[in-house]
C-alpha cells in the first residue's frame, strides 16, 4: 500500500485509521483523510495521529491504491459521483456504507472497479471488532490479502457473499448496541435491588466477558451451558422465568430481523435514487 485515502471522518474512520497506524502497516503521512465540511475534526485527526488532511479530491486521490468510502451512506451517491473520474480501474475501492451494493457503487463510478464492502462494528475503536467483508470478482487475490490485513487491525475478520452483508449488519454490525441496552438494564436493576454504581458495573462486564469467553472456548452450545447453571428451583431459573413470560428470546430475533430488514431498505432506497 502506497498510499490510503479515507472519506469520511467518523467514528469508524478514525477507529480504522488508528488500528492501521498502531499495527504500522504504513506510515501515517501515506493516509490521507477529507470528510464534507468539519474541518475541525480532521485538524483533529491530524494532530492526533500525523495523517495528511485536504479538501482537494484530486491531491486525496492521487496515487491512492486504497480508498476508503466512510460517509454516511445517504450522502454515497454524491460522493461517489464527485470521485469517480479520479478512480483508475486498479483503484481498490472498499465500501463501509451499509446497504449500498457493489453494483450500486459500480453504476455511481460508471466502471468496472475493485470493489470490497466491509461491515465491521463500533468495537473497532478498542481493536474487537467482528468485521465481514465481501468482494467483487475484480479484486486480485493481492487486493484481498490486502483488505483482510486492514481489517485484521481492529478485530476478527472474515469473507462472506455479498448478499449475507445485510444479516452481518442486523447481527454483528448492530450488534454492540443490543449488548449495550441489556447492560443499561443490569445496571438499573442493579441499583433496585441496592448495589453500587461503580460495582455493578463491575460485576456486570465480567459477568458479560466471561459468558463470552465460556461461549468462546468452550466446545458446549449456549443452550447447554445455560442449562447447566440453571438449578431446578434455584435463582437463575427464577430469573429466566420472567425473561421466557417477557418473550426477550423472541425479542431479539425480530430485533435482528427488523435490523436486517432495514439494511437492505437502505439498500433499495438508494437504488432507487440511482433510477431517478
Amino acid at each position: 500500500m502506497e498510499k490510503i485515502a479515507i472519506i469520511g471522518a467518523g467514528s469508524m474512520a478514525e477507529a480504522l485509521l488508528s488500528g492501521i497506524i498502531e499495527k504500522k502497516l504504513i506510515h501515517p503521512e501515506q493516509i490521507w483523510v477529507t470528510n464534507r465540511s468539519n474541518q475541525e475534526k480532521l485538524h483533529q485527526l491530524q494532530e492526533q495521529y500525523g495523517v495528511k488532511t485536504t479538501y482537494d479530491l484530486e491531491i486525496l486521490l492521487r496515487d491512492a491504491t486504497v480508498v476508503i468510502l466512510a460517509m454516511k451512506p445517504k450522502d454515497a451517491a454524491a460522493s461517489i459521483k464527485q470521485i469517480k473520474s479520479f478512480l483508475r480501474e486498479d483503484t481498490l475501492l472498499i465500501s463501509l456504507l451499509a446497504g449500498v451494493s457493489m453494483a450500486s457503487i459500480e453504476i455511481l463510478a460508471e466502471q468496472p472497479i475493485p470493489i470490497v464492502r466491509a461491515m465491521p462494528n463500533t468495537s473497532a475503536a478498542i481493536g474487537q471488532s467482528a468485521t465481514a467483508l465481501a468482494k467483487n470478482a475484480i479484486v486480485s487475490e493481492e487486493q484481498k490479502s490486502t483488505v483482510k490485513t486492514i481489517f485484521d487491525t481492529v478485530g476478527l475478520t472474515v469473507f462472506v457473499e455479498e448478499p449475507q452483508l445485510d444479516a452481518v449488519t442486523g447481527l454483528s454490525g448492530s450488534g454492540p448496541a443490543y449488548i449495550y441496552y441489556l447492560i443499561e438494564a443490569m445496571e438499573k436493576s442493579a441499583v433496585e435491588i441496592g448495589l453500587e454504581g461503580d460495582l455493578a458495573k463491575k460485576l456486570i462486564v465480567q459477568t458479560l466477558i466471561g459468558a463470552a469467553g465460556m461461549v468462546s472456548k468452550s466446545s458446549k452450545t449456549p443452550k447447554q451451558l445455560r442449562t447447566e447453571v440453571t438449578s431446578p428451583g434455584g435463582t437463575t431459573e427464577a430469573g429466566l422465568k420472567i425473561l421466557k413470560e417477557h418473550q426477550v428470546q423472541e425479542a431479539f430475533i425480530q430485533c435482528i430481523r427488523e435490523a436486517t430488514e432495514q439494511s437492505k431498505r437502505l439498500g433499495e432506497a438508494l437504488i432507487k435514487t440511482i433510477g431517478d
